[in-house]
């Protein structure tokens, strides 16, 4: 794609939404979007979660402007520029040969973007670093840019740098005030640990009280247990989490996955005023996952929490049965029995009487919505296909969709 100039062209990418496991929260830098510390995320399959974005340039274009899930939005939001604008320093930087040819006329047209989820946006699903990573994956297949984008993603998102990669990634918050070596970069392709897999309890489809951007900055202001989290415990966590991948050690993996969610969540308590993004349900599902380890001797699951209520389990292919079981003795499908499971099938499984006796919890009927059953996956994809675009030739989109 880059080896030729662009022109009037349309290309259409998917990109994947990204768990972290050892959390990012707090920026240094607001403006360029530089982290306090470093995190470590595992990319989920984009074949139940993605974000999918057609950026088209074209001379005919008046001006740039931008759809999501079918809504026209605002181009002129702050962050959004910052990827635009990085996009194409970086498109005159690599046209910019120094041999006296004319910058190609293309890298002035407007660019229409269209991005559609599939999946709810902004409810701690982890839209925005999917969101940001598809757009700058996109934008650099029409401008022709090459090369690591970890700066165009996080002007957009700081964790969509993650999202630009398959597999397990890391995200290392660098030293440098420009930020060029705050980077992703993965650690682990997607198929190194076939038998994980991953279970999103949806909670709440809404959309979260508190933002992510807005809970950062008064945490790093009042929080003092941030401030010793970032410089002293998440370091060693970096490369304890590390090792655990890179050995397959789910027991390890799984234990330093939760006391990592369960200490950011103890930092959105210690900020001030505090903030709480799990409810009820959330810490229901925290005592279920305790029990159901307990009752078997051996952690055999765990769980993450974003900023939000909904719940991301961990577990090992041959557990996934038993534990789906268990979500289900304990939260009771409303009227959705059938569509209660969502993404990769899972055998149904009976609960022993001693692992309900275990639970001894008592059911809360439709508190989790429902389940998407998924696992590792890689990075973006440009999609060949014409028919995946979401603008049509005028650029705008289908009216169909």
């Amino acid at each position: 794609m880059a080896s030729e100039k662009p022109q009037d062209l349309v290309v259409t990418c998917t990109a994947p939404v990204n768990i972290a496991v050892i959390k990012y929260w707090g920026k240094r830098d607001e403006a360029l979007i530089l982290p306090i510390n470093s995190s470590l995320s595992v990319t989920l399959h984009q074949d139940q979660l993605k974000t999918v974005t057609t950026a088209a340039i074209s001379k005919d274009f008046p001006e740039d402007r931008i759809w999501l899930n079918g809504q026209e939005e605002d181009v002129g939001q702050p962050r959004l520029q910052a990827c635009l604008r990085e996009i194409r320093r970086l498109a005159r930087k690599r046209w910019s040969t120094g041999d006296g040819d004319a910058l190609p006329l293309s890298l002035n047209y407007k660019v229409h973007v269209a991005s559609e989820n599939n999946f709810p946006t902004a409810a701690g699903l982890a839209s925005s670093a999917a969101g940001y990573a598809c757009l700058a994956y996109t934008l650099a297949q029409v401008y022709g840019v090459e090369g690591d984008l970890s700066e165009v993603a996080r002007r957009g998102s700081g964790s969509a740098c993650r999202s630009l990669y398959g597999g397990f990634v890391e995200w290392q918050m660098g030293e440098q005030s420009d930020g060029k070596d705050s980077v992703a970069r993965q650690i682990a392709p997607e198929w190194h640990w076939p038998q994980l897999r991953i279970l999103i309890l949806v909670v709440s489809a809404q959309k979260k009280q508190t933002g992510s951007t807005v809970g950062m900055q008064t945490s790093v202001e009042t929080s003092t247990l941030l401030k010793f989290r970032a410089e002293s415990i998440v370091p060693e966590r970096m490369k304890e989490m590390t090792r655990c991948i890179q050995e397959r050690d789910f027991q390890a993996f799984a234990q330093l996955t939760m006391k990592d969610s369960n200490q950011f969540h103890a930092t959105c308590l210690d900020t001030f005023p505090p903030i709480s993004y799990l409810n009820d349900t959330s810490r229901r599902i925290i005592q279920l996952v305790h029990g159901f380890n307990t009752h078997h001797g051996q952690t055999k699951v765990a769980y993450t929490f974003d900023a939000g209520p909904n719940a991301v389990i961990f577990t090992l292919d041959d557990t996934v049965a038993e534990f789906v079981a268990a979500v289900r003795h304990s939260f009771p499908p409303a009227t959705n029995g059938d569509k209660f499971l969502k993404g990769l099938p899972v055998t149904p499984a009976l609960l022993s009487d001693e692992l309900k006796a275990a639970l001894a919890m008592e059911p809360s009927p439709g508190a989790v919505q429902y389940i998407i059953s998924t696992q590792v996956g890689p990075g973006p994809q440009v999609l060949g296909n014409a028919h995946a675009h979401l603008l049509g030739p005028d650029g705008l989109p289908h009216q169909d969709r």
